[in-house]
């Protein structure tokens, strides 16, 4: 089959054998593979294995332990090797796409943002009804859909930030009450002020880094920080004192620990939630670009130049 794989000089198209699925596994002929930033951690280990982390497609063969699958089931899957004609993933990490109507396009843009958002604000951040939220680094795929998570959930202010003043101009479409320029040194006062001066319960950070100070200054009391990405790098000043004095819980999420029965449970949790919102196309992502599986390599240099909103496409 043809793929994407990671090699010294960059991302090469390749003929490798086609993966085949363990008994708990399914195989998939991949229609559209979608982009994550993850992806380009891929890219730089040069190794010489199929790129990505997402798509969407057609059950070929199902193992006896994967579950209620059967060829030519409509699938959007999470796992490893998406850039490729087939891919294989853990029967229980899949989801099955709910209209008939969906693109395959756009039904593989969905799934890590559903599993990762759903992760972040309902387990680990633990929503209630009324409680303000905040999504810092909102402009990507994956904080678009937890803008709409949390409003679909019944959030009080849905806060969202982004460097760039197009994308903070649209942030509203998606659902929030309020965007944020986290480049400007008072940005963290703004929430302050938007809330009341409590700050917000449930913050899901994809920046850290040097500025994580702010956001803890951000966090309501008792509120809960979950951190989903570093893309403002991996370390950054710490206030342990304003840590205990707001008595916040601080929660590190990665999908790279968790078993395929952590997963299992997580995707579960998830489709009970927001399966029918998901049916019913109220959760959605805009596709920013389509690149042909050939043309990986300037989809990858799309995303890491940071020139997209919503998600990039690779069409198979």
């Amino acid at each position: 089959m043809k793929a994407i794989i990671s090699t010294a000089e960059g991302a090469r198209l390749a003929d490798v054998p086609v993966p085949q699925p363990k008994p708990n596994e399914i195989l998939v002929r991949v229609k559209a593979a979608s982009l994550n930033r993850a992806d380009l951690a891929g890219l730089a280990a040069k190794n010489d294995s199929v790129i990505g982390m997402e798509w969407a497609g057609e059950v070929v063969e199902a193992g006896p332990e994967a579950g209620d699958w059967k060829p030519g089931d409509r699938v959007m899957c999470t796992g490893a090797g998406a850039y490729a004609e087939y891919a294989v993933t853990d029967g229980g990490r899949a989801c099955r796409i709910p209209d008939a109507a969906l693109p395959y396009e756009e039904a593989s843009i969905l799934t890590l943002a559903l599993q990762a958002m759903h992760d972040a604000i309902v387990t680990h951040g633990q929503l209630q009804r009324g409680q303000d939220v905040l999504i810092h680094g909102a402009s990507s795929g994956v904080g678009l859909m937890g803008l709409q998570i949390a409003r679909l959930l019944g959030a009080g202010r849905v806060i969202g930030t982004s460097t760039s003043a197009e994308r903070r101009a649209r942030l509203a479409e998606f659902g929030a009450d309020l965007a944020l320029d986290p480049g400007e040194p008072e940005w963290h006062q703004r929430v302050l002020e938007a809330t009341g001066g409590k700050g917000v319960e449930v913050i899901v950070d994809q920046v850290t880094g040097q500025h994580f100070s702010q956001t803890m200054q951000t966090a309501a009391i008792g509120g809960r920080i979950v951190n989903l990405g570093r893309l403002g790098g991996a370390g950054g000043e710490f206030d342990f004192q304003l840590h205990a004095l707001r008595r916040i819980s601080y929660i590190g999420v990665t999908f790279r620990t968790r078993s395929s029965a952590e997963i299992r449970t997580l995707n579960a949790k998830m489709l009970a939630d927001l399966g029918n919102a998901i049916g019913e196309r109220r959760l959605r992502l805009p596709i920013d670009s389509r690149f042909a599986l050939a043309e990986a390599g300037g989809a990858l240099a799309r995303m890491a130049a940071n020139r997209h909103f919503g998600k990039i496409v690779l069409t198979v």
